[in-house]
């Protein structure tokens, strides 16, 4: 009879060797990468770069706070300038839904556009690669996920990240939900790459502390599971290790002095390292897990991503011990004179602190018991077939993984108390009644 721990072996060896072979093939696939303008006032810089490209009319893909705010107007005054025509389609969400998406490609149509700016967070850039490859591959936006299902090249894309989190600005991939199945798809094709990116950190100046904390956990997940995976080359070492290294150094500051403009410009830059780095290596268990997260309970994704990577790096740390070293010195929480062990265990522990310094839960407050089941089987088939995670884990060992970020159950006690204070109070129908005075 064969045990279910040598069944799990013997899958995770069969597993590691596809996604291995995977990897070597990937490593010849070309990547293009945007030209990259960076620092203060770089969006206008790219608005006057596009503007002299000749094109027919541009889209402006963002959010609605985006707009109000008035962080398009150095683009657009630039655009201006320059006699590009464009329009602005500012009605992007959270998650970039597929019904949302196919509203703007309707507006492109529309408009008669013939080039996108993606402008604002991820959802702006997801949906922003998403319109520009259906556009030119009409099918369903359900049909277009997966590896390079578009045969014709997407639009051209422009885009000014005003987050320093998902790399978007560099990737080849998208990522949009679908409300009917509460799942995420994603989109991958090279084509997609924006053809120039702008770097700005005055358009981060304004970010709220809790999303400079999440997207720069992103930011950091992205780097540390392009590192510790099976796909690893010399270049993504490289731009993850300088990721790693910028984020810890600068993260802490951003997140307690927003207006800092150095720290933002070189969280931003670690953001589009990180992005080069997962691009060619790929991610890992973490976001396989996240994506469960942002499907079901429309988790915002950095924050899904700063919950689970604590938990699945210490799951993983027995396979990727001499990586966790490495990623300590980059981190500069240890020194190379110390031994590896020693080091790796430096890493976890900065990474609790790091996530405790920025106010990151432990916990997932919407997560409930009965879904756990059901996020472990998905998330295994989306890492499974897909990602080259350094230790594999069976649907069970997730589902005990994931349950660590169940937030603690309230004492029935605690329960009985808050209902106990929270009743209508009940008054005597008598009055007390002194003695008359004579």
């Amino acid at each position: 009879m064969i045990s279910e721990s040598m069944r799990n072996t013997v899958r995770a060896k069969g597993l590691g060797a596809l996604m291995k072979g995977a990897g070597l093939i990937t490593r010849f696939i070309p990547i293009p990468q945007p030209t990259l303008l960076v620092g203060p006032g770089s969006s206008a810089r790219l608005g006057q770069a596009v503007a002299g490209f000749g094109h027919r009319k541009i889209l402006i893909v963002t959010d609605s706070i985006i707009s109000k705010l008035g962080l398009l107007k150095d683009l657009t005054d630039a655009l201006n300038a320059g006699g590009a025509q464009f329009v602005v389609f500012d009605e992007i969400t959270p998650d970039a839904p597929i019904p949302l998406i196919q509203k703007g490609i309707d507006f492109f149509h529309e408009h008669d556009c013939d080039a996108i700016v993606a402008f604002g967070g991820g959802s702006s850039m997801d949906a922003s690669k998403a319109i520009a490859v259906a556009v030119s591959n009409p099918k369903p936006l359900n049909q277009l996920a997966g590896y390079l299902k578009g045969l014709r090249a997407p639009v051209k894309i422009y885009a000014v990240p005003t987050t320093a989190g998902t790399g978007s600005e560099v990737t080849v991939a998208a990522v949009i939900s679908d409300p009917v199945t509460h799942k995420k798809l994603v989109i991958v094709d090279p084509r997609m790459v924006p053809k120039m990116a702008a770097l700005d950190p005055t358009l981060m100046t304004g970010l709220p502390p809790h999303i400079t904390a999440a997207t720069g956990i992103d930011a950091l997940t992205h780097a540390i599971e392009a590192f510790v995976g099976n796909w690893t080359t010399s270049y993504s070492d490289g731009m993850a290790l300088s990721a790693v290294s910028l984020i810890f150094e600068n993260l802490r500051t951003a997140y307690t002095d927003g207006q800092n403009l150095a720290a933002r410009e070189k969280m931003s830059l670690a953001s589009t390292y990180a992005g080069f780095a997962f691009t060619r290596a790929n991610v890992g268990y973490v976001h396989a897990i996240a994506h469960q997260f942002g499907g079901l309970y429309h988790t915002p994704h950095g924050l899904a991503n700063a919950i689970m990577l604590p938990y699945v790096l210490k799951y993983s740390h027995p396979a990727i011990v001499d990586r966790l070293a490495l990623l300590a010195v980059a981190a500069k929480v240890g020194t190379e004179n110390e031994d590896t062990d020693t080091l790796a265990q430096k890493f976890l522990d900065a990474v609790d602190q790091l996530n405790r310094d920025l106010g990151i839960p432990t916990t997932l407050a919407a997560l409930r018991e009965a879904d756990i089941p059901k996020l472990a089987v998905a998330a295994c088939h989306e890492a499974h077939t897909g990602y080259p995670v350094p230790r594999y884990m069976s649907q069970q060992q997730c589902e005990d993984l994931i349950r660590k970020a169940l937030p603690p159950k309230e004492p029935s006690s605690t329960k009985a108390d808050k209902a106990a204070a929270s009743a209508p109070k009940r008054t005597s129908a008598k009055k007390s009644q002194k003695p008359a005075k004579n």
